[in-house]
């Protein structure tokens, strides 16, 4: 079964926005990340779209209350070719967010200053020189920098690939304010989202990576890794379940209240929504088909043949109190068995917890080929907005104007020293119906993420309390916060 439409649903308006399109062969099939984020403080967030073997874009936010607008900006990494993905984070704690950039060459990272400037970052950081699809970060301990993963697809330098050529993924751990050597994650299966993830909800992140199946054919599946002290992987005696599909993207989210987040993983067929049965075990299970998740084949344009799913994200579009699911879509290039006119999904929540088709009556039923993405609210109004970006196709992104929507909170937190914006952190918001558990992460979707508040939907609400578990365990006091309106929490 695959989602239904919904009777009623969330409404989207396109916005117009300046030319720019995800270029290249073959090393640029994959990859077509879209950073979000504020990088001039006037929080409206800004957007970093890759452009592959063409220029990646800066877009400076001018939003107001008449609509989105976004103009281009002049910044040094709009002039970045070979780019594959971007995602930000504040790595070196001046307050400023950093951006990271993903490429088939030697990855960057670079340093943001006032202005929305970015410069070269020395921090040791040595870029290799791979075909890098996948990336997230996590703070260990009270180390000076954040530890980062890589994730690389095919090693290019193998005269046997592409099949069968799965190069190795790398991770970066700080010694003092500089990078030590890169160390390898092996074996790799050709990684195209990764996420570090308290899972558990126990102290420990681990790495969750989701790989291409198409490249390492055999003998290879979605991967867990125990990062620290010495990273390996998980195995069947702790619970791991094997996993094969050609993994896309990566999301995690507690969809249903129990306190365990539940998985979304995109790929080439269905699209996997995981549950977890144990507490403590790395026991994923795939929902059944029945809820409505799997999003297997287009739902509009007349092809038949299955979706192939690239970016997904969580977010509730329509403020009831109920996430949503967001699947940006597209052809890899015209691989002839899979859809050609293949529209991205907008899966509705429904009280019942399944869910339903939108996309077609929300508006955003888009046919180009979709890589990259983002729910998030571009113009400050409590309603999440679409970004996405395009193989060979402009950039596309759609205003939320569902009426009458319900209430809504965003949570932005601050700590003094390192890791100022909290990562690792768990927010707890107490509606008085129930309470909503979410863990705050850099890394997921397909090669690109946003840094911004946490937006919760509240659906109709009266006093709401919220409590922080900081990195480290440490809980915060609960506090009441108003609805409707950005609430900025810092560390005491």
């Amino acid at each position: 079964m695959f989602a239904t439409a919904c009777a009623a649903g969330p409404e989207f308006i396109p916005v117009a926005m300046p030319g720019h399109t995800y270029e290249g062969g073959w090393e640029h099939y994959v990859g077509g990340g879209l950073a979000v984020f504020d990088c001039n403080g006037d929080a409206l967030p800004e957007l970093f779209a890759v452009g592959g073997s063409a220029p990646a874009a800066l877009f400076l936010n001018r939003s107001d209350d008449t609509g989105i607008t976004f103009v281009r900006g002049d910044a040094g990494p709009a002039e970045v070719t070979g780019a594959t993905g971007a995602y930000t984070l504040d790595i070196d704690s001046d307050g400023l967010v950093d951006l990271v950039i993903l490429r088939a060459g030697s990855n960057l990272i670079l340093r943001g200053a006032p202005g929305c400037r970015f410069a070269p970052f020395d921090i040791g950081f040595d870029g290799l020189d791979r075909w890098t699809t996948a990336f997230s970060a996590t703070w260990e301990g009270a180390r000076q920098l954040p530890t980062l993963a890589f994730g690389n697809y095919v090693n290019r330098d193998d005269p046997q690939g592409p099949f069968r050529a799965c190069d190795v993924n790398h991770l970066y751990r700080p010694d003092a304010a500089r990078y030590g050597p890169p160390v390898a994650l092996s074996p790799g299966y050709c990684a195209l989202s990764m996420l570090f993830s308290d899972w558990k909800h126990g102290g420990a992140t681990d790495l969750r990576i989701s790989n291409d199946r198409h490249y390492y054919v055999d003998g290879g599946e979605e991967q867990l890794w125990r990062t620290a002290p010495v990273p390996r992987l998980f195995s069947a005696a702790e619970g791991w379940v094997t996993h094969r599909l050609w993994g896309m993207g990566i999301a995690s989210r507690d969809l249903d209240g129990d306190g365990r987040q539940e998985v979304m993983m995109t790929s080439m067929g269905d699209q996997r929504l995981q549950t977890r049965d144990s507490a403590d075990a790395p026991t994923f299970r795939d929902v059944p088909h029945a809820m409505g998740t799997t999003a297997t084949v287009p739902y509009t344009g007349g092809d038949g043949r299955p979706s192939t799913g690239w970016h997904v994200a969580f977010g509730d579009v329509q403020n009831d109190g109920r996430d949503d699911i967001l699947i940006v879509k597209g052809n890899v290039e015209q691989m002839p068995d899979s859809a050609w006119a293949d529209p991205n999904n907008l899966l509705i929540q429904q009280p019942d917890g399944s869910f339903a088709e939108a996309g077609d009556v929300a508006g955003i039923a888009s046919l180009h080929r979709g890589r990259g993405g983002a729910l998030a609210d571009l113009d400050g109004d409590g309603r999440l907005d679409i970004a996405v970006v395009n193989r060979r196709g402009p950039v596309e992104v759609w205003r939320n104007v569902t009426p009458a929507t319900g209430h809504w909170i965003g949570i932005d937190l601050r700590q003094e020293g390192v890791n100022t914006r909290a990562v690792g952190a768990w927010i707890e918001v107490d509606t008085g119906a129930r309470t909503i558990l979410r863990e705050v992460t850099v890394g997921g979707g397909h090669a690109g993420g946003s840094a911004l508040p946490e937006h919760f939907g509240l659906g109709e609400t009266g006093p709401l309390r919220v409590r922080v578990t900081w990195p480290g365990g440490e809980k915060g006091d609960w506090q009441a916060v108003a609805p409707d309106r950005v609430t900025l929490i810092t560390r005491p």
